[in-house]
């Protein structure tokens, strides 16, 4: 790790252990799920390797290398499809806890080597009602990069790694809009790059970030609104 991205672990690490009321109040508005199933995602930050961010970020924590991995979700998947992503999923009986799930499923869907992985601590668990899961992030630094790729086309159509000056940039913000049969979401959205293209990142996942830079200070002010339009999707998953 480079001594200038040690004091955004360190701020990361600070999160652990400590409540955050503004995101649960926005998780607890959603609908209740009947006997949730217990699943984890990897927030899993580091330093970008030869694409720095071009946006200098107003937190002087966060360098221009340091980036979030990220995936897009297979189109064909029954829930979440085409979503963007932390890597993450369901427990299995035979993991050990949240952070166990949370690197089985980083393994299993981007082939990071999870040796190389420091982790910080979980967060408290959030309510995902529309899929019926109890999520919980883990947080994690990568202390030793490693190859990442697309492990199953079924399940994940593109792995990559976003910088987050790119995330904070108020230009690639907005908040996303989906309107289907008289109902209406709205999220914070980021809009990314990867080698396939542009992403819109949004619903459970953009949440997660948008409440994670407001603890830390390092949002950046942005216009709410300024509409990102969601690809048709349907608003049970």
């Amino acid at each position: 790790m480079h001594d200038r991205d040690a004091p955004a672990r360190a701020q990361l690490a600070s999160l652990v252990g400590t409540p955050d009321p503004d995101l649960a109040r926005v998780f607890a508005q959603l609908p209740p799920a009947a006997d949730p199933r217990p699943a984890a995602v990897l927030l899993l930050f580091g330093i970008l390797d030869g694409l720095p961010s071009d946006h200098d970020a107003q937190a002087h924590a966060v360098s221009r290398d340091l980036d979030v991995l990220l995936l897009a979700r297979a189109t064909t998947l029954r829930s979440h499809a085409g979503q963007v992503a932390f890597p993450g999923g369901r427990a299995d009986p035979g993991d050990d806890g949240p952070v166990d799930t949370a690197l089985r499923e980083a393994r299993e869907e981007t082939g990071l080597d999870t040796a190389g992985v420091d982790i910080l601590g979980s967060l408290a668990p959030l309510p995902l009602a529309y899929s019926r899961h109890l999520v919980t992030p883990v947080l994690a630094w990568w202390r030793d990069p490693s190859p990442i790729r697309v492990v199953d086309e079924a399940e994940s159509a593109h792995v990559f790694r976003a910088p987050v000056a790119d995330l904070l940039n108020p230009a690639n913000r907005g908040s996303a809009v989906v309107r289907r049969d008289g109902l209406e979401m709205r999220t914070p959205g980021f809009l990314v790059q990867d080698a396939a293209g542009d992403h819109l990142v949004w619903g459970f996942t953009a949440l997660v970030l948008n409440g994670l830079f407001d603890r830390l200070g390092w949002t950046e002010p942005w216009d709410e609104t300024n509409e990102l339009p969601i690809p048709a999707v349907d608003l049970r998953t």
